[in-house]
């Protein structure tokens, strides 16, 4: 064999087994980037979870802390109130009052944006709606007041909700009834939804 046939030879080995090379260092880093396992329901769940709060932190996501439910009681009067997540930028909630073991009213409620503007809605069944725009949010020692005002309604003409520390939330309705101010504050906790125990986040 002529040198140049050998030097010819070699050159192409080296090619060859350069080529081998990059494919196999190829081949581990795709293998090294697939899954170990299948996505679950419990990863999809998640994922789809992240993608909604990314599209949901919007002009509502001061009021997001609202979810769950909460439980109180005053003058023999048991109310609760229950929220949804924050979801297709709307939250919806629900308040239910009992006195004496009898349903005494239960409201549907919501709070979303209008325009530049926030409301939070009542709705009473039989009733027109109740829409309270939403005015200032402001910060009172530990709590935080987000205060809803509608001044063409009867009383209430205001609505507050106070969120207090170790897992309270005050409910300010006040206005003027037949000329005369009047204020009623709810106490109400947040609490576990399926054993009804105070939590305190």
């Amino acid at each position: 064999m002529s040198p140049f046939a050998a030097f010819r030879n070699s050159v192409i080995l080296a090619v060859v087994l350069s080529l081998c090379a990059c494919a196999s260092t190829q081949q581990t880093k795709e293998e090294a980037s697939l899954p170990t396992h299948p996505p679950t329901a419990a990863d999809i769940d998640k994922q789809a979870l992240r993608e909604n709060m990314a599209q949901d932190a919007g002009p509502l996501q001061k009021f997001a802390w609202l979810e769950g439910c909460w439980k109180g009681n005053v003058n023999q009067r048991h109310y609760r109130e229950h929220w949804l997540p924050l979801h297709g930028n709307m939250l919806l909630g629900a308040s239910h009052t009992v006195y004496n073991s009898e349903t005494q009213d239960y409201q549907f409620l919501r709070i979303e944006p209008n325009g530049n503007d926030i409301f939070y809605v009542i709705a009473i069944p039989d009733e027109k709606e109740h829409r309270f725009k939403f005015i200032k949010e402001e910060t009172d020692g530990k709590d935080t007041v987000f205060a809803f005002s509608n001044v063409t309604d009867a009383f209430p003409q205001i609505v507050s909700y106070r969120r207090a520390t170790e897992g309270w939330m005050y409910i300010h309705v006040e206005g003027t009834l037949n000329g005369q101010p009047k204020k009623v504050i709810y106490p109400i906790r947040r609490v576990d939804c399926g054993n009804d125990e105070f939590l305190s986040q």
